[in-house]
């Protein structure tokens, strides 16, 4: 009896053991991208044990023994995560994140969303930024139906509402789009990115983007409206990020190569080349482009080469880096008063005006993830570049070239800069959270020269007696010292809030002289005068904005934000040399505010829309109105204007009627999309004369781009329409263009796109009527290059383009 006794203790104390050695490994998967709890993910331990998450993305293991354990976990359209625990004690909770397979593989991006609109937004949190609660649009040019080889800007963009694009490059060298009264010049009023880096010549003090990526080579063009000022700078427009193509992961080599030919001589050759093998992979292409132009005295050659390289270092390190190089040169026929476009849209009186530009850049990327919940990246990048413009440029357009010494203007910017992120995600009282903190450094340097050029017809950027005749000589160094942070509070599952902050450091300056040159009536030079002139500014701020982002249903969401805006003086806006132009010694930076307030649905292979109101709040806004001086001249000063105000509704909404009706067919598809921006805008305040009550430039009432896509399997067509009402050309709302016609009305225009693409196997073959109305227009009356005056844009052209894939 004792030993029965004896062994049912021992019985009794080695089961208490086991019971007691027993722990609970419990924990939720949530998204990587956006912190949201992943339901029905399989979570295995040990190879042998399998549990699935619920509703809540929790999973729960009640009897794991002590030590070391192995969790498998996998979902649909993730990538599946192994993960080493250690069980000590008594209870083990996890948080564990899955990465979206098409956060890095651009060609599974059109598979796993099952949708070809080539239109979504950005994620809540992605690519190390956080975009809750923002306006965000995202463009996937591979599923667009457009004319890709000229970089046609208003089929490109045609799905973004509210953009005024200014169309007077047929062959997409240069991108030129604002939106909600913003200048289109060059894109200058976003903040214009590559892969995350700068590609204007100047941030500061010169934002304006000669180089354009050419979008066969672009995998995402991701757009933010002015919420973007607390990441990315301090621009009023917002932030535009080409996402270059992705090398891809499965092939050691992969060849494409794109002919194009096309109306008024155009001919486009684009190869590139992508693989990866091992740790290293690499994209890169080379592009080259001509055209003779739809006017005469309009042709250009344009040589693009890239080059990117990643290396995997080790499972949680890697590193990378991108090469630019870009140059083009253009013939430029000039601007046209009114009478000479209503005479003759395709006319010339300009044969000795031509343009070059070269861009050469470096990035370098280091990308470090410490743990599932904190990563690192860092950017080093840098410009070297030049713009040179030389021509016969008299402020009467009318004038007939006297074949006199032309004027050039060269100006080389220099700038570098290093920017990095840190993104961590936590939990507060069991409530996720994003943190994204981070700083930046750029310097920047700019050399701009005016002065005589030769008086021959070809493309001599060689100044004529320099040390007599360059007129103007300044050297603008620029500094900028930043730091920003974000937050996401998922407040629950349904409801978060982000708020935000950057601090600013600007310091711009301008060294150099101006001066004038006098002659007789008979050309000799009488006097030569220069005035020495050193200016330096420096400011500091703090921007501070907050998004609201609310889920009522699956599929819809609604958002608001808030965002102070900041826009420095350019160098420009400091100084410039224009025999027409005065600048406001006294001008302001530009101040403001930006308000969004929408509906949005969250992507699916059915519909696509996002309908919100807007209010920008502009003060101190920079721009041109005309005078007469003591002589009677005509001049035009730039100055802060003044208050401006401009608000609206932006709409856009897609639907595959086909599939909506006949959800099983898998070869029909029939998308149509409209896109519909309604824009009121008005000078509140001003103390120019003529101003206040005026209407905003740059900004049209109505806003229309429509149309429909119909696909049968591999064959698809699209066609567009595009219609914007007036739109005024500076603040005093002149209609008529006068002897310069640098100002005046923008007339309502309509435009007609048709395109069409089939492929088979291997081979790609796409055809493009762009304008096919052949409609007469102009979207541009520009101030100095490539006018001054009116900018015709292009009549009716074909493109065809042949592309093979290896």
């Amino acid at each position: 009896m004792m030993k029965l006794k004896v062994f049912s203790t021992i019985l009794f104390c080695f089961s208490m053991a086991c019971v007691f050695g027993q722990h609970r490994v419990s924990g939720i998967v949530r998204s990587q991208s956006d912190s949201i709890p992943l339901q029905y993910c399989q979570v295995v331990l040990d190879d042998h044990h399998a549990v699935i998450t619920n509703q809540d993305g929790v999973f729960s293991f009640s009897a794991v023994s002590k030590g070391n354990h192995v969790l498998r976990i996998s979902a649909n359209n993730f990538k599946p995560v192994k993960q080493n625990i250690v069980v000590k004690g008594r209870e083990l909770s996890l948080t564990i994140f899955l990465q979206p397979t098409e956060q890095d593989l651009d060609e599974v991006t059109v598979s796993e969303k099952k949708t070809d609109f080539g239109f979504s937004r950005m994620r809540g949190v992605e690519n190390m930024g956080i975009y809750e609660g923002k306006k965000s649009e995202v463009i996937t040019p591979d599923q667009l139906v457009a004319n890709l080889s000229t970089n046609n800007a208003r089929q490109i963009y045609s799905r973004v509402a509210g953009l005024n694009i200014w169309e007077n490059d047929g062959g997409g060298l240069q991108l030129s789009i604002g939106g909600r009264g913003l200048d289109p010049n060059r894109t200058s009023n976003f903040n214009v990115r590559q892969n995350g880096h700068d590609i204007s010549a100047d941030a500061l003090g010169y934002p304006e983007s000669y180089y354009t990526p050419p979008v066969e080579a672009v995998g995402k063009i991701q757009i933010v409206r002015g919420a973007a000022s607390l990441q990315y700078g301090t621009q009023f427009g917002g932030l535009i990020n080409f996402v270059m193509r992705k090398p891809v992961q499965d092939r050691k080599l992969e060849l494409v190569a794109r002919q194009s030919v096309g109306s008024f001589g155009f001919y486009n050759a684009f190869t590139s080349a992508s693989g990866t093998v091992g740790k290293l992979s690499y994209y890169t292409f080379f592009q080259y482009k001509k055209a003779d132009g739809w006017r005469d005295n309009s042709h250009f050659n344009n040589y693009t080469f890239y080059a990117d390289v990643d290396y995997r270092l080790t499972e949680k390190t890697s590193i990378g880096i991108d090469v630019t190089h870009m140059n083009y040169l253009a013939k430029q026929p000039g601007g046209l008063s009114d009478a000479m476009f209503a005479n003759n849209p395709k006319q010339t009186n300009r044969e000795r005006n031509w343009f070059d530009v070269g861009w050469n850049m470096l990035a370098v990327h280091f990308d470090h993830k410490f743990n599932p919940s904190s990563d690192l990246n860092v950017r080093l990048f840098g410009l070297s570049a030049h713009r040179y413009s030389v021509g016969f440029r008299p402020n009467r357009v009318a004038t007939i070239d006297d074949n006199s010494a032309r004027d050039l203007i060269k100006g080389e910017f220099t700038n570098w800069g290093a920017e990095a992120r840190y993104l961590k995600r936590y939990n507060i009282a069991q409530k996720s959270s994003v943190l994204l903190v981070g700083g930046r450094y750029y310097h920047g340097f700019n050399h701009s020269l005016q002065g005589q050029g030769s008086t021959g017809k070809d493309a001599d950027f060689t100044f004529v007696e320099p040390e007599r005749f360059i007129t103007y000589d300044y050297r603008f160094p620029n500094r900028n010292v930043s730091l920003f942070a974000e937050n996401i509070f998922y407040l629950n599952e349904k409801l978060s809030v982000t708020p935000g902050l950057r601090y600013e450091f600007i310091s711009t300056k301008a060294d150099g002289f101006y001066g004038n040159v006098q002659r007789d009536l008979a050309g000799n030079v009488i006097n030569i005068t220069r005035t020495d002139e050193f200016r330096k500014n420096n400011r500091q701020f703090i921007l501070a904005g907050i998004g609201v982002s609310y889920k009522p249903f699956t599929k819809s969401e609604i958002y608001a934000n808030v965002s102070q805006n900041y826009r420095s003086i350019t160098f420009s806006d400091m100084r410039i040399s224009n025999p027409s132009s005065v600048i406001d010694p006294d001008m302001k930076d530009e101040k403001g505010y930006s308000i969004d307030l929408g509906v949005r649905s969250q992507q699916t292979s059915f519909f696509n829309y996002d309908v919100s109101l807007f209010y920008l709040n502009y003060n101190n806004r920079i721009g041109e109105i005309q005078f007469y001086d003591e002589s009677n001249r005509i001049l035009r000063l730039r100055s802060n204007v003044g208050q401006a105000v401009i608000m609206g509704i932006e709409s856009y909404a897609e639907a595959d009627f086909h599939k909506m009706l006949v959800p099983e067919s898998k070869d029909f598809s029939t998308v149509l999309f409209g896109n519909f921006a309604f824009i009121k805008s008005e000078y509140k305040k001003s103390i120019m004369p003529g101003v206040q009550g005026n209407q905003v430039e740059f900004v049209p009432k109505v806003n229309v781009k429509t149309g429909v896509r119909i696909g049968y399997k591999k064959i698809k067509g699209s066609f567009q329409f595009t219609h914007l009402t007036d739109q005024f050309s500076d603040a005093t709302n002149a209609r008529e263009g006068g002897i310069s016609s640098v100002v005046g009305l923008i007339p309502a225009y309509t435009i007609m796109d048709v395109s069409l693409s089939y492929e088979f196997k291997k081979f790609r073959v796409e055809g493009s009527c762009n304008n096919l109305a052949n409609t007469m227009y102009y979207t541009r009356r520009a101030t100095g290059y490539p006018g001054p005056g009116i900018l015709p844009s292009d009549g009716r052209g074909y493109y065809l383009t042949l592309q093979v894939k290896i």
